[in-house]
């Protein structure tokens, strides 16, 4: 299977330091990411859950772990949803990476999502996943401009 990875930017007028916020503290992921805050200490090997409310109950939406981290410009974890059917392996854990680089006045935020054509249900779980960042990016966007 050809390699499947989800590659997004958009360029953001605000400085990295208002970026990086609104990328990792909860008052602003529960905003872009489907209501879901960002739960960890941001330690290189911490646990990273995105948890949110679905019918009343609080629950575990994607957990992963910080694989490393620079303040300000660059972010790496694992994502894995625990409420499905998929075997809860290294393998089926997929890599993000969040980049900041300056660029006119703000910065270019890159998301790098992949490979999963290695995850089980490798085109399903592709597809729904790319569907969701650019929105997810213009949200994030919106967000950091507004101040």
């Amino acid at each position: 299977m050809k390699e499947l990875t989800i590659r997004e930017s958009i360029h953001i007028q605000a400085p990295a330091a208002k970026v990086w916020d609104v990328l990792t503290q909860p008052e602003y992921t529960r905003q872009y990411m489907f209501g879901c805050a960002a739960v960890t200490d941001w330690k290189v090997g911490s646990p990273l859950d995105w948890k949110g409310t679905y019918e009343g109950k609080e629950m575990t939406f994607v957990s992963g772990k910080i694989l490393s981290m620079e303040p300000g410009y660059a972010l790496v974890y694992t994502t894995f949803d625990p409420n499905v059917n998929y075997k809860d392996l290294p393998e089926n854990y997929m890599r993000v990476t969040y980049r900041l680089t300056p660029k006119d006045h703000g910065v270019m935020l890159e998301v790098t999502q992949g490979d999963f054509s290695k995850v089980e249900n490798a085109e399903k779980r592709y597809t729904e996943t790319a569907s969701g960042w650019p929105m997810v990016l213009e949200n994030v966007k919106a967000i950091a401009e507004k101040g």
